[in-house]
């Protein structure tokens, strides 16, 4: 009988176990006890398989079966194929149960550091196979990403434009703002420190329009004071760093951001104890409505949660 290549499609998933069984077996009788089938199905199978590829795969000896060329051929083709099932298998049932599977999320700095951190690191330990992809940043490229697809979640702060009907929010929590120096700073050893003394000193500060400006320049209006006149404006960590080690210069920062400085500053940089706090409108965990979310994404999200009620508790503690 001439070989047909056109018949391979016919080949079924069945089809390859069996030849893969008799290979690995030697004998027709093992390979359909294995496969919880009779001998006479199985080998009415291996006929049709062997009718469909148009040569025999096999050949007969007293003591068992062995592959003709053909058949190695088709045996690690069906070995390759049967293991790529099983990986496919397993990959789905981990983007199911949310051990796999990619996850994009954005934050502003604060939350990023105070609960996305810690949510990222109990997912991982739970689930080592997801794939994240975390972006830091302000809120108007966050929810320009979220409204875009670039994100399953964000942690930020709904634009005056944005159309509240059209996302899912979840209340966050306020972000405290400390001030922070170098340890050797004139106001690093002082207790109850009021804004007017900060005002002497230059600041590096984000830009304009951004929360934490905003929170800083309505403390000082309320104080009745002018803003500080000489600053840097960046929203750059690594700058706010060299920066501050080398000068007097005031960086203000989410409470989150400033311990971790401190917790890595080689300057050894110090918290300014401000007299009135300077606190910023609250964060929200935001998704887009009616765009659902995958296991693993879910999974973060729900993390994300936890700990946000967690630092919300903390903070009605204080």
């Amino acid at each position: 009988m001439a070989f047909l290549p056109s018949s391979l499609p016919f080949l079924k998933l069945a089809h390859l176990r069996l030849v893969a069984a008799i290979a690995q077996h030697g004998q027709i009788q093992a390979a359909a006890q294995a496969l919880a089938l009779t001998q006479p199905a199985a080998s009415r199978t291996l006929a049709e398989i062997e009718r469909l590829v148009g040569a025999p795969l096999f050949e007969r000896h007293p003591r068992g079966m062995t592959p003709t060329p053909l058949g190695d051929i088709l045996v690690r083709r069906a070995h390759t194929m049967l293991m790529g099932m099983q990986d496919l298998a397993r990959e789905l049932q981990e983007e199911r149960e949310g051990r796999s599977g990619l996850v994009q999320a954005g934050a502003v700095t604060g939350p990023a550091v105070g609960c996305l951190v810690p949510a990222i690191r109990r997912l991982k330990a739970l689930t080592p196979l997801v794939e994240l992809r975390i972006d830091v940043g302000p809120s108007i490229q966050l929810m320009r990403g979220l409204e875009e697809g670039d994100y399953d979640f964000i942690i930020g702060r709904l634009l005056p434009e944005s159309d509240v009907d059209a996302f899912d929010i979840v209340p966050g929590a306020i972000e405290t703002v400390r001030c922070l120096v170098r340890s050797s700073h004139p106001l690093a050893s002082k207790r109850n420190v009021p804004l007017a003394a900060l005002a002497e000193h230059p600041w590096i500060i984000q830009e304009r329009g951004m929360p934490i400006r905003q929170a800083v320049e309505a403390a000082f209006i309320h104080a009745g004071l002018p803003g500080p006149a000489d600053v840097v404006a960046t929203s750059s960590l690594v700058l706010m760093m060299a920066l501050l080690v080398e000068s007097d210069m005031i960086a203000p920062m989410s409470l989150e951001v400033a311990r971790l400085m401190q917790g890595t500053g080689a300057g050894s940089l110090a918290v300014i104890d401000l007299a009135v706090p300077i606190e910023v409108s609250p964060y929200h965990i935001i998704t887009y409505r009616g765009r659902g979310l995958s296991p693993a994404a879910g999974r973060l999200h729900a993390l994300v949660l936890e700990e946000v009620a967690r630092l919300r508790g903390a903070a009605a503690r204080r």
